[in-house]
């Protein structure tokens, strides 16, 4: 049977759960340092008839886990679902968890991870955060990548299972292996972001290369930087962000698994429909495509009404481009075309739904972008394609907030 650590257990429902709704588990250890959380799980834990599964603990999370891999007694779940920032623990958590073992990590720090405190996030996370419409993508980016590096220090390294931006935080499942010909090309899996300032436009740049060779790979540094010294459609600066993960989010497999499973057992979960809606938007989306566009964000950059995202996406079908919705913005468009296509759209959308141009300055983004022709004439009719399944199926992948002011308040006061 599976070991598995919930480090961070407070009340112990969590591990509850797992004992109740989860087969095939040898032991679930119930782990918090709080002498009021270990009396709370003791109770819940024989309130919910499951003290021969789950065991409650008081100990340093941190110090639990250094013990476990010590004694070469590694968990093959472990929970990290602290308040705020799993980064404390993540060290400990990739040493303490067993070949190809699974890590689920959560964090609610997005204020930090969206951009709002790029110097913490990099204290934490090792990367530099930005504030730009594709924030909440690239914070499951920063934290695979912070994942994956504290893994390679001891040549390990993370494969994501799925990568979900929920409500007001964010939660990845990876598993972690162990192999040092593996951990050699996980420069190559990361990236630097170029997000120019004045339009938005995204460039990635890879940290490392690969390169296929008859009896395997070589790895070496990338070549750069993939943007000039400002933007090329706006000419405004570049911000720098990054690294992050530039690899796919999600076992696109895996995912259709769990909604195969979901459909098997249609009532056995409240939220059924919300998982379905949400799991099937992201086994629809490009996984190839790191980051995305907002259709508010392309339309308020050169000050013309927003196209719809049926009309947006079929035109990047008309010229030839896959594209893709996303979960974790429902105005997002993932895309494989290059930003001169997208730019070239909108220039033949203010075409059709002229700005006024007497508005805008001779420097500012929007004058700049359309001061260019397009090159591409751009079709806006609508294709059957651009809709996804789980749009036409009505699916609920943006539920609204239960009540007023719903979401995480302020930490919590001792005594």
């Amino acid at each position: 049977g599976l070991r598995v650590l919930e480090a961070l257990a407070a009340s112990g429902l969590r591990s509850i759960r797992f004992a109740k709704e989860v087969p095939g588990l040898r032991n679930v250890v119930a782990n918090d340092c709080s002498s009021r959380a270990m009396e709370l799980m003791g109770r819940n834990v024989a309130f919910n008839g499951v003290g021969a599964l789950v065991t409650p603990s008081m100990a340093d999370a941190r110090m639990l886990m250094y013990q476990c891999k010590a004694d070469r007694k590694p968990f093959d779940v472990i929970d990290l679902d602290p308040y705020g920032s799993p980064a404390p623990f993540v060290d400990a958590a990739v040493q303490a968890v067993s070949e190809g073992g699974l890590l689920c990590v959560t964090c609610t720090d997005m204020g930090v991870l969206a951009g709002n405190n790029a110097e913490t996030c990099y204290s934490k996370y090792g990367a530099i955060s930005l504030k730009g419409k594709f924030c909440h993508e690239m914070a499951l980016r920063i934290i695979l990548h912070s994942l994956d590096q504290r893994a390679n220090c001891y040549q390990r390294f993370i494969v994501p299972l799925l990568a979900v931006s929920a409500d007001f935080y964010i939660r990845v499942f990876v598993r972690v292996f162990t192999g040092q010909a593996k951990v050699k090309a996980s420069a190559s899996k990361q990236a630097l972001v170029y997000h120019c300032v004045g339009c938005g436009t995204h460039h990635l740049q890879r940290m490392g290369k690969a390169t296929a060779h008859s009896n395997g790979f070589k790895y070496g540094a990338a070549t750069g930087p993939s943007v000039g010294p400002t933007c090329e459609f706006c000419q405004q600066r570049h911000q720098l962000g990054g690294p992050i993960w530039a690899e796919p989010l999600h076992d696109v497999p895996f995912v259709q698994r769990v909604l195969a499973a979901l459909e098997r057992s249609p009532r056995r979960f409240q939220t059924q429909e919300r998982m379905q809606g949400v799991l099937s938007s992201i086994a629809e989306e490009l996984s190839d495509v790191p980051l995305y566009y907002t259709l508010e964000g392309l339309s308020s950059t050169v000050h013309c009404n927003t196209p719809s995202l049926l009309q947006f996406s079929s035109a990047l079908l008309h010229a030839g481009y896959r594209v893709s919705l996303s979960h974790a913005c429902r105005t997002a468009v993932k895309t494989d075309a290059p930003p001169a296509v997208l730019w070239d759209i909108m220039r033949c959308w203010v075409q059709l739904h002229p700005v006024k141009h007497e508005r805008l300055t001779d420097t500012s983004p929007a004058a700049q972008i359309l001061a260019v022709e397009p090159t591409l004439q751009a079709s806006f009719a609508i294709r059957a394609d651009a809709n996804p399944s789980s749009r036409k199926r009505g699916l609920k992948r943006f539920p609204e907030n239960p009540e007023a002011f719903w979401g995480p308040k302020a930490r919590a006061k001792a005594g």
